[in-house]
């Protein structure tokens, strides 16, 4: 009889942790809002032209990450990445990825279609004028700098990480980048696709 009970509590601690540790958030090292933060709505522009609001957020899971045309390395290697990890989530995941150029003084529509073109067509490569942009930036998380250098070659200064929103236009993680010696900050496409899907299932709708 004390062999059954034994046996039957054995059963209900492994039952109870198997429930805890479904329900408990997830293990990641990105940094993750248990309470995703709403994007307040704004106005810019894609590569063709037309019109974004935060409703191009709605319906679907997105990675966004700031850059400009002319950045020589972080932005062409992260977006690069960010095709891996894209070809790795899409059959499981709706998601879209936005390449939110911090820069739009030299890179017109026509500059970041093509620009974005060169990694994948079904990305989105939106800009605007900085008293719109900025606002938006800011509550992503991220963060740029852009110096009033009359110059027309200027380095401008950005996060390199990137920011997950959830299909309801709420900033849900935001995936940093790794730091070596000797190297640019870049993020590291497996462990974000492995920490994507992580956060996506337990917070999906």
């Amino acid at each position: 009889m004390k062999q059954l009970w034994l046996g039957l509590i054995v059963i209900l601690v492994l039952f109870l942790s198997a429930c805890s540790n479904e329900n408990s958030p997830p293990d990641v090292d990105a940094l993750v809002y248990e309470n995703a933060k709403p994007l307040s709505d704004f106005t810019l522009n894609d590569q063709r032209g037309e019109l974004v609001t935060k409703q191009q957020f709605v319906g679907q899971w997105n990675l966004v990450f700031l850059g400009y045309t002319s950045c020589p390395d972080i932005c062409p290697l992260t977006l690069a990445k960010l095709n891996a990890v894209y070809k790795n989530l899409q059959a499981d995941y709706p998601l879209q990825i936005w390449f939110l150029s911090v820069d739009p003084k030299r890179d017109t529509p026509a500059k970041r279609k093509q620009y974005i073109d060169y990694f994948n067509p079904d990305f989105l490569a939106v800009s605007g004028e900085h008293k719109h942009l900025f606002p938006v930036v800011r509550e992503l998380g991220l963060i740029y700098a852009i110096s009033d250098s009359s110059e027309s070659e200027y380095a401008v200064d950005h996060s390199a990480s990137v920011a997950m929103v959830d299909q309801n236009g709420a900033v849900r993680a935001i995936f940093k980048p790794e730091f070596k010696q000797g190297s640019v900050p870049l993020i590291n496409a497996t462990i974000l696709a492995e920490e994507f899907k992580k956060i996506a299932d337990y917070y999906k709708n």
